[in-house]
This record gives C-alpha cells, structure tokens and sequence, in this order.
C-alpha cells in the first residue's frame, strides 16, 4: 500500500521538466509503466527508462497485425 508521502514524491517527478523529452517520459527511478502528463487533462504516457512499455506496443501492434490477417 502506498503512503500519501510516496504518491507525493511519484507526482513530483512526473511534473519535474527534467524528465520530459518533449512528449516522451524518461526517469528510471521511477517504478510506474504509465505517469500522468505534465497536464494532467492531456492524459497518460508511458515511462519509456523501462523495457516494459516497448514490450506492450509491441504486443499491440503484434494483435493489430495478426487480428488484420487472420479476420
């Protein structure tokens, strides 16, 4: 269960500017697969300083492909 001062210091690093490149995420430290935007009203992003979102578009694209060729 996550504390109030933990889901603090997971919120600071999603709004510091430093780990924003451009659009993209990047924070290593950060343990989270999706973080809020910057604006929180533009939605979610993936943080791409860990494998696991690469792995789930490919997986995506993979299911887009297969259901194209096999539907």
């Amino acid at each position: 269960m996550k504390t109030k001062l933990d889901q603090a210091i997971l919120d600071s690093m999603s709004k510091d500017p430093s780990n924003w490149k451009g659009i993209f995420y990047f924070n290593r430290k950060d343990p989270r697969l999706t973080v809020p935007k910057i604006y929180p009203l533009m939605g979610w992003t993936f943080n791409f300083a860990s494998p696991y979102p690469y792995i789930t578009i490919f997986c995506i694209i993979l299911i887009i492909v297969a259901a194209n060729l096999f539907l």
